[in-house]
């Protein structure tokens, strides 16, 4: 890389930790920008996904004080995040890449719609968990589980599924719904990350170039995300989710 070109990995980075911690879809900046400098799909993907682990962390911090109280949600939802992770990057390394990239478009569409109905639908799902807790409780395990799989495989948009979904599924402010997205996006690309760096191919410099990045945005992200009432905070949701299709489907 010539050092315009890393100039612009590393603001990559910062724009991408930025998102990631607000929304999610930090992904459709650094995906691009790995392409345009010349790295190979499959290794840019990867690359992209070991370089966010640390603006991932960076962004939990961040919401540190919206992660109070919940412990007991970290511990149940933990293990489908890290199993769908786990699951999505072998399939990153084993399947074509456009197998899921054809239908991440209505996987946005339909979280952007349930993000956008979530202040309505979330007390009648509340009411019909207090009513069939388990039966709840599991969905909810296995939609983690879902998103986990497609974060793993490229994870554009995993911030947006996982908004829509705990935005239905907690009965909580938007706030913590999204300091606990933090924690098990965050979960999802560790361990897809570790699974890379043992059996994929790395480009380590775009790597240490959008960890710092991203480290350094997902700080800003929080600063601003945190101060942003929730119908502000769903409004950047749905811009960004919508330009997160146009581009896919540009792209």
């Amino acid at each position: 890389m010539s050092l315009l070109e890393a100039l612009a990995v590393a603001m990559a980075g910062v724009c991408a930790g930025a998102i990631n911690t607000v929304v999610g879809s930090g992904t459709l900046i650094t995906f691009p920008v790995l392409l345009a400098v010349g790295f190979p799909p499959v290794a840019a993907n990867v690359s992209n996904t070991v370089g966010l682990v640390p603006g991932s962390i960076s962004g939990a911090i961040g919401y540190r004080r919206e992660l109070d109280g919940q412990r007991h949600r970290v511990r149940r939802l933990a293990l489908p995040a890290v199993l769908g992770g786990l699951s999505g990057g072998v399939l990153l390394l084993v399947l074509p890449a456009e197998a899921f990239r054809m239908i991440v478009p209505a996987f946005i569409a339909i979280a952007l719609v349930l993000v956008v109905a979530q202040p309505r639908l979330g007390g009648l799902v509340a009411r019909r968990e207090q009513g069939h807790g388990p039966a709840g409780r599991r969905s909810t395990w296995g939609a983690v589980l879902g998103t986990g799989m497609y974060g793993g495989y490229f994870g554009a948009a995993q911030g947006i599924l996982l908004i829509a979904i705990l935005g239905l599924a907690v009965d909580d402010d938007l706030q913590r719904v999204n300091a606990l997205k933090n924690v098990l996006a965050g979960l999802v690309n560790a361990v897809a990350a570790v699974l890379f760096v043992l059996i994929a191919p790395v480009e380590w410099g775009p790597v240490l170039l959008i960890a710092c990045g991203s480290i350094v945005g997902a700080q800003l992200g929080a600063r601003v995300g945190r101060r942003l009432p929730p119908p502000v905070l769903r409004a950047v949701v749905v811009l960004v989710g919508i330009a997160a299709i146009g581009q896919l489907v540009a792209g």
